[in-house]
């Protein structure tokens, strides 16, 4: 994990193409080839997917396919996502909910609706445009122009804490203790349903919901996932 998150590193440093490698599972059999890229690289619009499958930049096997190429158990899909255009991203005045700041790190509260950093088509707004008219020119360079100092993220739906660097040391640094697990993080969730305890904790893989890509579900063969969780009020 390391290692692979190294050579991300310094593959956003280069701006260089990237390959992302996937293999199709029994419950993803016949979905499209485009819906299928989109639900693992959510980062990007599945418009642009299908402009990358249109270009050749996308596989199946070792041919080129269509968008609606319907996938097969045991396929192997490689997509290469060509470096990023160093598009100039403006610093934009924000209210920015600043819980804490020092030299290397700056905690902020990340409202709901809020996009975290610029996107094809999303160039204003974001909370990276905030933070480089904050900090000037004290963020982290490793994720490249359009995501400065960004260390994780959060969905546009979702607020929450985010934890961003201000120098390089400082986003290795944290990065490491989101791999190592060092860092816990706590979430108040509005849940449907009656749980039958005050407090417990959840031992089931996580892996994307089959039926629907863009959520996530308990899953045979997902990845391994822990949650505690403690009741604080029943509606």
């Amino acid at each position: 994990m390391a290692e692979r998150n190294e050579m991300m590193q310094q593959n956003q440093k280069q701006n260089i193409e990237q390959k992302y490698y996937y293999t199709v599972m029994a419950e993803q059999e016949g979905m499209r080839l485009d819906q299928f890229l989109a639900g693992e690289l959510k980062e990007h619009s599945r418009s642009y997917i299908q402009k990358l499958i249109k270009e050749g930049r996308v596989t199946v096997g070792d041919k080129k396919e269509k968008p609606g190429c319907r996938l097969k158990v045991e396929d192997s899909v490689v997509i290469c996502v060509p470096p990023l255009k160093e598009l100039e991203v403006l610093p934009e005045k924000m209210d920015l909910d600043i819980i804490y700041e020092d030299e290397d790190v700056i905690l902020i509260n990340k409202p709901k609706d809020m996009v975290v950093h610029p996107c094809p088509g999303r160039y204003t707004g974001t909370l990276v445009n905030g933070l480089l008219y904050h900090c000037r020119d004290n963020l982290s360079g490793i994720n490249g122009v359009l995501r400065p100092g960004i260390v994780h993220r959060i969905d546009k739906d979702t607020s929450g804490l985010l934890m961003v660097a201000k120098n390089d040391l400082a986003h290795e640094s944290l990065v490491n203790q989101l791999v190592e697990k060092t860092v816990t993080r706590r979430y108040i969730a509005l849940v449907h349903g009656v749980i039958p305890h005050d407090n417990g904790t959840i031992d089931a893989p996580i892996g994307r919901d089959p039926k629907d890509r863009k959520k996530m579900t308990v899953i045979e063969g997902g990845k391994h996932a822990v949650t505690h969780f403690k009741v604080l009020r029943r509606f």
